[in-house]
């Protein structure tokens, strides 16, 4: 191989390695903080398939809690748009912020009976605080 066409074979190769994996970081999905009754809970979603719980260390999802967050995150993308804000009712415990890329939206635990998107969200908040982050009944 002539040295020209080596330099850039090298070249190449050497852009295609920073690429992959070396000091690339994949995009957050979204935060999602839950207040009300006891303490605070915040978890970062990281579309590389983990959480951080309350500002501690990334911890890997499942699979399955992985999909419904970027599935969420597709959702919820038209009502961050909209900044969808649901005051709290008579009997709600828990309110949400879940701040996107385009927006942020802000619900009482009381929403999901209305919409099913919301009630998602409820859920994997809870699934993601036991499973990845082992933060017990929370």
């Amino acid at each position: 191989m002539p040295k020209g066409r080596a330099r850039i074979a090298a070249v190449l190769g050497g852009a295609a390695l920073a690429g992959c994996g070396l000091n690339v970081q994949a995009p957050d999905l979204f935060v999602l903080t839950r207040t009300g009754r006891g303490t605070t809970l915040t978890e970062l979603f990281n579309y590389a398939g983990t959480v951080r719980c309350n500002g501690g260390p990334s911890r890997q999802l499942s699979d399955a809690l992985l999909l419904q967050a970027r599935d969420l995150a597709s959702t919820l993308d038209g009502d961050a748009k909209t900044k969808l804000r649901i005051a709290p009712t008579p009997g709600s415990v828990f309110a949400y912020t879940v701040k996107l890329q385009d927006g942020t939206i802000s619900f009482p635990d009381t929403a999901g009976l209305e919409h099913s998107e919301l009630a998602e969200t409820e859920q994997l908040a809870l699934q993601a605080a036991r499973q990845a982050c082992r933060l017990g009944g929370r």
